[in-house]
Parts: structure tokens; C-alpha cells; sequence
């Protein structure tokens, strides 16, 4: 239900002068002879991309224009069916639940007028956005209602946490700082000499005191000097196996000595040590709970709406 309540919201935030709105015409579909008007379709289009972080404007292939267009399109002819299957079942949405969302809409854009200036921009009045708000509610209840799934098992439940467990262990991870002063081990003895003299330098301007971070910012040849030479947190098989015998030997705020990889000569000094987790098993099983059910309930909403296409006429006229 939230995720209707906020398309609707979005619906409202799209930026569309009215003007352009009155420009659509035509017939998008046809779902028992009902239409579905490319109006409509423009303001549904307008309002799937919102939900996911996109907009018209910002799509510049028009292949994916196309295929955005046709989901929205099998979306509002899903709500459609719904809607029209919510009125042959006598299922009504009680009024003050409308209101109800409706005073929350209103709330949301700060001011009656402000949200009456929103509707008009979209299209709507008030009366025609109620009725609006009403088939939402009412299609989302519509597929709640033909779509009853049981509770996972328990040995469901089990049985998948056994197949699973690894999945709920976190390895121990550290962070850690490097300076890295590149040379290719492949080079000759004497330039892979010349490179450790430059890095023990910097362990000793360490040892005095020096700043890790400023000198990795000053000195290292690595993308991370600007970051004072952070790495992400990694765990052990993420690194060559000098760097991270290295690494993992440290206390928190140790600096290795000098360590020689393909890359060069590095100084390491770890940040921090995350020991290995393992999630409580109570509290993987209610994840895989959770899962299995949302898994259900998509399964079940699918071949509801599949179901109700097969004993529907739907004419698509917009490609």
C-alpha cells in the first residue's frame, strides 16, 4: 500500500504545465472495451519513471523511451483490469479512507491552494482526483484480495537456512591507509634499491611522527593518495598475498615495514579491525521469512494479473 500511496504523491510532483497535457490525444488501449486514453498513459508514464528515480527528459535513447513506455503502458492496463474486476466483485473503498489519504496529500504540498494549483497543472480538479485516488486504492485492494498466500513453513524456513548459511557470516574485514612508491618488480635490482631507499625515507619521517594521511596525499603514487591513501575495508583474498600478510599482521595504527608487490614499495598502516560476524540465527531465519513471503506474493500477483489478461480483451493501439 505505501508504494501506491507514493506514486500517487509522485504523480503530483511531476512538473507538467497543463497546457501540454490538453496536447495528448488518442487511444493508448482497450481493456474490455474500455479506453485507456494516451492522456492517461502520458501522466502514468510520467509517474513510473518518477518511482524510479527518472524522467522523460533525462532519456536520450529512444529504444529505451520505447520499452519504458510499454511497461508503463502493461501497468495501467494491470490497474485497469483490476479496477474493473474491484467493481464486478462490489468491492468499494470506504470514503473516509479517501479522505483520509486525500487530507494527507494535501498536507504534503504545504497548503490547500498550492495543492489545488498542482492538480489543475496535472490535469485533474478535485472530484476527478478523488475519483482517481479511489480506483488506486481500490485496484491495490483488488490484488490483495486475489492474491492470499500461506506463512512460509517452518521447515521451509530451515531448510534454506541450512543451504544457506554461509551467506549470513561476514569475514573479518580491516581498514587501512598504504603509500605506494611504484616500481615493477620486474626491474632491475638496482632501480627496485633506489625505490626503497625513497620509501624507507618516508618510514622514518613516520617513525618521527609525520602525518600517514599527509604524507600518503604528498607522496604516493597510488589513486588513493587523495583520499590519504584509504582503501576500502577488504578482507582476506582481496589483495596480493604480501600486502595483505602484511596488512592483517598490524594492530590498529601500526605501520609495516617496507612491503615489495608488482606495483611497488608500499607502507601500510591499518585503521581499523572488523572481526568476523555471523548473523544470530533467529535473526536469519526471519530474514528468509520475510523473503520467501514477499517471494509468494509476487508469484501469486503475477499469475493473478496473467490470469486476469486471459479472461480479458485487451487491445493494445499505442506501440
Amino acid at each position: 500500500m505505501k508504494g501506491i500511496k507514493m506514486g500517487i504523491l509522485m504523480l503530483l510532483c511531476c512538473v507538467q504545465a497543463s497546457s501540454v497535457w490538453a496536447q495528448v490525444v488518442g487511444v493508448a488501449a482497450k481493456v474490455n472495451g474500455v479506453e485507456i486514453s494516451n492522456f492517461r498513459l502520458e501522466r502514468h508514464f510520467a509517474d513510473y519513471l518518477l518511482a524510479q528515480g527518472r524522467s522523460v527528459g533525462a532519456i536520450r535513447s529512444p529504444n529505451v523511451y520505447k520499452r519504458f513506455r510499454k511497461e508503463a503502458l502493461e501497468q495501467l492496463i494491470d490497474k485497469e483490469l483490476l479496477w474493473q474486476e474491484a467493481q464486478k466483485r462490489g468491492l468499494n473503498v470506504d470514503p473516509v479512507r479517501v479522505q483520509t489519504e486525500l487530507k494527507k496529500l494535501k498536507a504534503a504540498f504545504g497548503s490547500p491552494e498550492n495543492f489545488a494549483r498542482r492538480l489543475v497543472q496535472e490535469g485533474f480538479d478535485e472530484s476527478s482526483y478523488t475519483d482517481y485516488l479511489r480506483q488506486e486504492l481500490a485496484a491495490m485492494m483488488m490484488l490483495e484480495a486475489l492474491t492470499p498466500v500461506s506463512a512460509p513453513s517452518a521447515a521451509e524456513v530451515e531448510r534454506l537456512y541450512q543451504l544457506n548459511v554461509k551467506q549470513f557470516e561476514r569475514p573479518e574485514l580491516i581498514q587501512a591507509r598504504h603509500i605506494l612508491l611504484k616500481v615493477s618488480t620486474a626491474s632491475d635490482q638496482e632501480s627496485i634499491a633506489e625505490v626503497h631507499k625513497q620509501i624507507t625515507s618516508l618510514q622514518q619521517q613516520l617513525n618521527q611522527g609525520a602525518d600517514f594521511a599527509a604524507l600518503a596525499r604528498r607522496y604516493s603514487q597510488d589513486s588513493t593518495a587523495e583520499q590519504g591513501g584509504l582503501l576500502d575495508d577488504f578482507q582476506r583474498g582481496d589483495m596480493v598475498p604480501s600486502f595483505e600478510t602484511a596488512a592483517f599482521a598490524l594492530l590498529p595504527g601500526a605501520i609495516s615495514e617496507p612491503v615489495l608487490t608488482q606495483y611497488g614499495w608500499h607502507l601500510i598502516k591499518l585503521e581499523q579491525r572488523h572481526p568476523s560476524l555471523t548473523m544470530p540465527q533467529q535473526e536469519a531465519k526471519e530474514l528468509i521469512l520475510r523473503q520467501l513471503a514477499n517471494e509468494q506474493i509476487n508469484q501469486a500477483r503475477t499469475a493473478t494479473l496473467v490470469q486476469l489478461r486471459a479472461d480479458s480483451e485487451v487491445v493494445i493501439l499505442s506501440r
